[in-house]
């Protein structure tokens, strides 16, 4: 679905484009938040923000020991901001990589192919702000 949302030049929530709620709560309790499961990763997404359908993809992604965002690289229109907040990731791009350890972070052009990868001995939790959204 992500690459016919791409092919299409919209996001995946297009797709599940909700009814705007009325007075409906800015807050995402933990236990609420959506996942967003792509047959092409490994790695667990969810949404920090209430639908797909906002400026900004506010995402909080889980990646076991071992395992990688995406077998392949990707690329986006956009921008992407993580934070590592638990274990190791390494980011890698087209030509370089990065190692982020708990409290480091990256900023990068999101049309550069890449891929984020936990090269630590412990299940990786990030924080991510992508904008515009990808999903």
């Amino acid at each position: 679905m992500w690459k016919i949302a791409q092919s299409l030049g919209v996001s995946v929530g297009y797709f599940f484009e909700e009814e705007a709620k009325i007075n409906a709560s800015p807050v995402v309790k933990k236990n609420s938040r959506k996942r967003i499961i792509a047959s092409n990763n490994n790695a667990i997404y969810e949404l920090l923000s209430a639908d797909l359908n906002r400026k900004i993809e506010f995402l909080y992604i889980t990646i076991k020991v071992g395992d990688y965002s995406s077998k392949d690289f990707v690329t986006h229109e956009g921008e992407e901001c993580g934070l590592v907040i638990k274990g190791k990731l390494m980011v890698k791009m087209e030509n370089e990589e990065y190692i982020l350890e708990e409290g480091d972070s990256i900023y990068f052009d999101s049309t550069i192919p890449h891929r984020y990868i936990n090269v630590g001995d412990e299940v990786c939790e990030s924080i991510w702000a992508m904008t515009p959204p990808s999903f």
